[in-house]
């Protein structure tokens, strides 16, 4: 049998004997098969790798990831991530329902909000301890901001400082308990007749469920293929999530989008691949070069944040002046870089 799957005897006498495998496309931080066993069902096999995450071991992800699906599968129909049919921790494998894809389609977005809704509705308080909290920005991730805006030359407004330190305090994860996806990008949906499933949850987290729904306005931060969603797909997107959310939990979301946009604008992480996370400060190498990261640079994938957190906080009561320093900071990249492009649009999405 061409590539052999990692199955031991423990999913052999579990799962079944594969008879066929097809080695499919993955990130360097695990091999994915689909295997057909000799009773003709189709299975997902992945097994995690040690490469392509400074941030995390092969153990700790297979587990994180096990733990993320394992509470996705336990909500009502239609599900909203493939079930897990077995597991070999030792060699760090997994089984999982083979979920037909059903390919493009035009109107992707409506979907895909109302499951990322669906997804976080599934955990509470009672689930706390269950994945790690979500690591979000930090004192450090705040002052590279400012001390990227001085390198620019682009004044400071004196109460900026302050309001960083409180966007920090509420971002707090710990009071909110939504599982996340933790990297909720196009290639990582699945759409299916019932709707649309999840995949790869090697950095399920919980927390507030703003920070994901964020990812439409602030451009997909976590993800190689940037976007810019255009205003009514974006309000339609976020009136599905928010309503969805209401129908399942009885409750307005809690928190401010604001606050989760201005969070990705100030992680300089999230303007590099998940390997280089962790290894530098990202936002003090833009003034000296624009790095690529798939379908777009640094330069413009945080031109488009920065316009996006002066839109949202114009007459925010906790990040007005925040909303004017990136206002000029967008106005200073720009008129320094003008070859600068848009994000491509939400029709530009890849298809795998």
């Amino acid at each position: 049998m061409p590539n052999p799957v990692p199955f031991n005897e423990a999913l052999l006498s579990t799962v079944g004997t594969p008879q066929q495998a097809e080695l499919l496309d993955s990130s360097p931080r695990s091999r994915v098969w689909r295997v057909r066993l000799t009773d003709r069902r189709l299975v997902i096999v992945k097994q995690i790798t040690d490469d392509g995450d400074a941030g995390a071991d092969a153990s700790t992800r297979f587990a994180r990831e096990v733990a993320g699906l394992r509470l996705a599968g336990r909500g009502s129909e239609p599900a909203v991530a493939p079930a897990v049919l077995a597991t070999d921790p030792p060699s760090r494998v997994m089984v999982l329902e083979h979920v037909e894809d059903l390919g493009k389609t035009d109107d992707w977005m409506p979907g895909y909000a109302e499951s990322l809704a669906r997804l976080h509705a599934l955990t509470g308080p009672a689930d706390a301890g269950a994945l790690p909290v979500l690591s979000g920005p930090t004192a450090g991730d705040a002052e590279s901001f400012l001390t990227l805006a001085r390198a620019l030359d682009v004044p400071v407004p004196a109460t900026v400082p302050d309001e960083l330190a409180g966007l920090l305090e509420r971002l707090d994860p710990t009071a909110h308990h939504a599982l996340l996806h933790g990297d909720p990008c196009p290639g990582n949906d699945l759409r299916t007749a019932d709707g649309v499933r999840f995949v790869d949850f090697e950095r399920a987290a919980l927390g507030n469920g703003l920070m994901e729904l964020a990812y439409f306005r602030i451009g997909f931060p976590t993800c190689w293929c940037a976007m810019s969603i255009t205003a009514a797909p974006l309000a339609e997107v976020e009136d599905v999530y928010r309503t969805t959310w209401r129908g399942l939990t009885g409750k307005d979301v809690p928190g401010d989008l604001a606050d989760a946009c201005a969070a990705w604008l100030i992680q300089g992480d999230a303007l590099v691949e998940r390997a280089h996370r962790g290894t530098a400060d990202q936002l003090a190498r833009v003034p000296a070069e624009d790095f690529e990261w798939g379908n777009a640079t640094a330069r413009e994938r945080l031109v488009h944040r920065l316009g996006v957190v002066a839109d949202m906080t114009r007459d925010h009561d906790h990040l007005h002046a925040l909303g004017r320093l990136s206002s000029a900071l967008a106005d200073r990249l720009l008129a320094r870089w003008s070859t600068l492009r848009p994000l491509p649009a939400q029709d530009a999405r890849p298809w795998y």
